[in-house]
């Protein structure tokens, strides 16, 4: 088995050009935005996110386009399988094209934003207590307060409609 370094943006294009397809035994797009956000958080802090297993091989017919909308069907089937690494590849290639992922036929976007004033180290974020349900109103708001404020310390954050709301 061969190793070979290859940039993002060349996966990238291989995946919006439909050159790298997916095996059809491979499972459908399943993560959410918070484990999206995770993966920018760790590429962006340089840990390590895993290798990307790809097959080459002659040309294939059961096979399948990853689910990003707009994506190119190679009309002769496909040289490249992404045999592991699915998901990493989809949500890259998803938030950095801004293309939406379709996902029981309904295309959704993964708005994952970028805080510009975030904590140098991850030891500048204190968590929040989430145990005590039974509050008031009051109280209630003050938690808003808070749950912003910590989306204010993060590197990356998933959109919301608190955050939208957010002057």
């Amino acid at each position: 088995m061969q190793n070979l370094d290859i940039s993002v943006k060349e996966l990238r294009l291989k995946v919006v050009s439909g050159e790298l397809t997916l095996p059809e035994m491979q499972r459908k797009y399943v993560w959410t935005a918070v484990k999206v956000r995770d993966l920018f958080d760790s590429l962006y802090r340089g840990y390590p996110s895993g290798n990307i297993l790809v097959w080459e091989t002659e040309a294939v017919n059961d096979d399948r386009a990853l689910q990003i909308e707009n994506v190119k069907e190679t009309p002769l089937g496909s040289k490249l399988l992404l045999l592991d690494g699915q998901q990493r590849l989809t949500s890259l290639t998803s938030v950095i094209t801004g293309k939406k992922i379709v996902v029981r036929g309904k295309k959704r976007p993964i708005d994952i934003y970028f805080n510009l004033e975030h904590p140098d180290s991850l030891y500048d974020i204190e968590t929040i207590d989430d145990e005590d349900e039974d509050e008031d109103e009051d109280e209630d708001e003050n938690n808003d307060s808070e749950i912003l404020e910590e989306l204010r310390k993060r590197t990356f954050v998933v959109a919301s409609n608190t955050l939208k709301n957010d002057t």
